[in-house]
This record gives C-alpha cells, sequence and structure tokens, in this order.
C-alpha cells in the first residue's frame, strides 16, 4: 500500500470520521491536513534515521509497537491517542509546537486540536511504516532509504494519477520536498503549500480543507 493510498482509502476516511466526530472538525479539513501531516511526520523520521543510534531507536520501536494491526482496526487510533503524543514530541522535538502552529495556519483547525488530531495520526503512521518495513526485511541500517522511497513513491503516484484536489495537495507537499529540499522538513513541505493556505484563510476560508470542497463530503 502506497501513503497516497493510506491517506486517500478506508484508513484515511476513518481517522477523518473519528476527527470529525470528536472534535467537530470539517472532514475535509481533517483529510487535508492528513495529506500534509503524513509526509511532515515521515521526512522527520527520515532525517532522525540518519544518526544510527536513531535508526536502532525508531527500529525497536516499530519491531515493539507498530507491527501495522492499526491498519485493520483504525478504531485504536482514538484509544492510541496519548501514545500518539508522546511519538510526536519524540519525532519533532522543541520544532512541536512550531509544526503546531503552522499546520493550524495551513489547515485552518484550530490550534488546540491540531495536537490532538495528530497524535491520532501518529500510530495510523507509525503501523504504516512498521507494515512497510516487515514487508520489505528492513533493518535499522536500511530505514532512511525505505521512508524515502515512501516519499518519493508517492510523488510520483500524485504527479500520475488524475488531478483532484486532494492530489493536488499530495503533489504540492511532496514536489515541493524534493525540489525546494533545505534540510527542515517543515520548511521544505510547507513552504509550497502554506502561501495558498494564508490566502484561503484571509478570504475567511479554512485553508486547504477549502481546496477539497465536498468532494469528500457525506
Amino acid at each position: 500500500m502506497s501513503l497516497i493510498d493510506l491517506l486517500t482509502g478506508n484508513t484515511g476516511n476513518q481517522v477523518a470520521d473519528q476527527a470529525e466526530s470528536k472534535f467537530g472538525i470539517n472532514r475535509n479539513q481533517v483529510i487535508a491536513l492528513l495529506a500534509v501531516a503524513a509526509p511532515l511526520i515521515i521526512s522527520y523520521l527520515r532525517n532522525k534515521s540518519q544518526d544510527a543510534n536513531e535508526a536502532e531507536k525508531l527500529n525497536n520501536a516499530l519491531d515493539k509497537d507498530h507491527d501495522g494491526s492499526i491498519l485493520d482496526d483504525v478504531s485504536q487510533a482514538d484509544a492510541r491517542q496519548a501514545e500518539g503524543g508522546s511519538i510526536l514530541s519524540h519525532i519533532f522535538g522543541s520544532d512541536k509546537q512550531n509544526v503546531e502552529n503552522q499546520l493550524s495556519l495551513t489547515s485552518g483547525i484550530s490550534i488546540d486540536k491540531i495536537g490532538p488530531i495528530l497524535s491520532m495520526l501518529a500510530p495510523v503512521i507509525m503501523g504504516y511504516i512498521g507494515k512497510e518495513k516487515q514487508q520489505n526485511n528492513v533493518g535499522a541500517g536500511g530505514l532512511g532509504d525505505l521512508l524515502g522511497g515512501i516519499l518519493g513513491n508517492a510523488s510520483n503516484q500524485a504527479q500520475a494519477q488524475q488531478s483532484s484536489p486532494l492530489n493536488d495537495i499530495l503533489g504540492s507537499v511532496l514536489g515541493g520536498r524534493q525540489s525546494q529540499s533545505s534540510g527542515n522538513p517543515l520548511n521544505d513541505i510547507l513552504g509550497s503549500v502554506l502561501g495558498g493556505g494564508n490566502q484561503q484563510k484571509q478570504q475567511g476560508g479554512g485553508g486547504l480543507g477549502d481546496l477539497l470542497g465536498g468532494i469528500f463530503g457525506k
């Protein structure tokens, strides 16, 4: 399963439904947030995995706690929210508050709800990475290449598929990461989409969530 299949398929939709039900946020905004946050989380993990000690820690965490079973029961995302918060604190470190602020600005979701939604997403992303790790028989030394491959494949898929609001967001996010790499995932990923999000908000809209319109609405 590719990252785009994860986000646009049942898993992404179920996470969005849970967040909408729990926090009263329009699911289109949640899906748009996932489209930006998932590559961001993976990019931060890829950067961390360049350090051998961090790669070993990530490898152990994936083996111990993230076998991919959450993808078959996405209701775990809500139950594992506290765990997700700890995951994000480790992944983002001192950047965590800035990441949440920028994602709030981009998505139009209030800052007090960004953290909890990301905490629901984090165990799902870790489960996805854990499953890919198992299927590809990758150890600590290969995690950087695995994570880079996930992002690269998603970028190629977004560009190859028929244009849609969500694909356009993913293509912009992933393309910006590759073409404007600065070594800082937050700058790379949000650089190409933050301007559009600001413009939407100035017009009174909901940032990236507005771009999705009613396509994914029920």
